[in-house]
């Protein structure tokens, strides 16, 4: 390269590289949708109650009686203001498990996607810059992992691993890094052509500190729309896996769990499935609003 076009290129460089909207621009059009300011209000509401359980919840989850079981909710005939949402088959309180059951929840949908993250973007990283067989390789991987239905792919790893909530979030983890690496690979092919990203080579700049301060910064919007609406499958997923009976264990009331022991007794008992599914279905819809809006605040073609 000739010395003399080293000015050019470096003011190509200066130039090309994309701003993106800023924080205060993004927050401005989230904050005036009324859906986002929703789902955000219900979405703090349950990780509040979820952060502070063991002060919000009026009794221990845990906690049984067989006199008070069945209690009804308290605006039903022969409900009371004790126990709020009535109490289950065994006389524990449903209000104080939904609370606690929260916390599973959000635990796991939240450490799932992180996992998630940190396998599918640096695959995704290294598929879409390097190319090559690489590429090939990582794309088939992904190609085969995205073919197996991820529920069954997780009951599978539960089932011979065994139901904790460390293996919950791992195998959640690992079924799920395949958008990631999809997403990420599809934007780093569309910048690793751009002129400041041809400026920054022809200056000498690594490979490593290309993709770490100029091309996966231009993929963060992208990455936590996509992490925001994969905490609500994940948490759908977890909720699933407790139904069935292989999710975290009984150690800790979870929602899907409490759906499942609350169905036998739909008839005598309509309180005990219906709560917590009322429970996952805000949780998932709250976040799933504000997923949405934070897509559309932080696309710059809107």
């Amino acid at each position: 390269m000739a010395v003399g076009s080293l000015p050019s290129a470096t003011l190509a460089y200066a130039d090309e590289v994309p701003r993106p909207a800023t924080a205060s621009r993004a927050w401005r059009k989230f904050a005036r949708n009324p859906a986002a300011l929703l789902g955000m209000l219900i979405l703090l509401a349950v990780v509040g109650a979820a952060v502070a359980a063991d002060w919000v919840a009026p009794h221990d989850p845990a906690r049984q009686s067989l006199r008070r079981r069945f209690t009804p909710p308290v605006w039903a005939p022969g409900g009371s203001a004790t126990y709020p949402l009535g109490t289950d088959q065994v006389g524990r309180d449903i209000l104080s498990r939904i609370i606690h059951g929260a916390r599973i929840s959000l635990l796991v949908g939240v450490l799932a996607v992180v996992v998630s993250v940190l396998v599918g973007v640096t695959l995704g990283l290294v598929s879409g810059f390097v190319g090559g067989r690489l590429d090939t390789v990582i794309m088939t991987v992904v190609d085969i992992t995205w073919s197996f239905p991820q529920l069954l792919l997780a009951l599978a790893f539960v089932a011979a691993l065994g139901p904790s909530l460390v293996t919950i979030v791992l195998v959640l983890g690992f079924t799920g890094w395949e958008r990631y690496a999809r997403v990420v690979r599809a934007e780093v092919l569309a910048l690793r052509e751009k002129d400041f990203i041809e400026a920054a080579r022809a200056m000498g700049v690594g490979s490593a500190r290309i993709l770490l301060r100029h091309v996966l910064p231009n993929t963060f919007s992208s990455i936590v729309v996509l992490s925001t609406l994969q905490v609500a499958q994940a948490i759908l997923q977890e909720a699933a896996l407790s139904f069935l009976g292989v999710g975290s264990g009984r150690t800790y009331p979870t929602w899907g769990q409490m759906i499942a022991l609350g169905r036998d007794f739909v008839s005598v008992a309509w309180w005990l499935a219906t709560f917590p599914g009322l429970a996952i279905l805000a949780t998932v819809l709250a976040i799933n609003l504000v997923g949405d809006r934070l897509r559309d605040a932080l696309d710059p073609r809107t």
